[in-house]
């Protein structure tokens, strides 16, 4: 098993998202971040004052995938929340060691 996590522009969530249950995802999480990355933020003006932003506000998608189906997820991402501009995002994916559903004491893929 993988996670995937994604952060990706707050925009492209519901392309990525209608992305991912083609492809057959049945479940993600999904969280409101701010961060940076090489960006380093940016500056606006509001009222004639200038202020900079060094928070920028994103997206983050956790999927938990058996390994067999990693490509199709990343793929999906990519092709989803590519703009081609600074600020896209980042993909990881992570080892999972086990996973219990709670409710049923279901184990490993089944879980998921």
């Amino acid at each position: 098993m993988k996670k995937v996590e994604c952060i990706i522009q707050p925009g492209r969530l519901d392309e990525v998202r209608e992305g991912l249950t083609d492809a057959g995802v049945t479940g993600l999480t999904v969280t409101e971040v701010k961060g940076y990355g090489r960006q380093k933020g940016h500056t606006e003006v509001y009222r004639g004052s200038e202020y900079t932003i060094d928070f920028i506000p994103k997206i983050k998608l956790e999927v938990i995938v058996p390994e067999d189906r990693v490509a199709d997820v990343v793929e999906t991402v990519l092709e989803k929340a590519r703009s081609g501009r600074i600020g896209d995002g980042k993909i990881f994916v992570i080892p999972v060691e086990e996973t219990v559903r709670i409710r049923t004491g279901e184990r490993g893929r089944e879980a998921v």
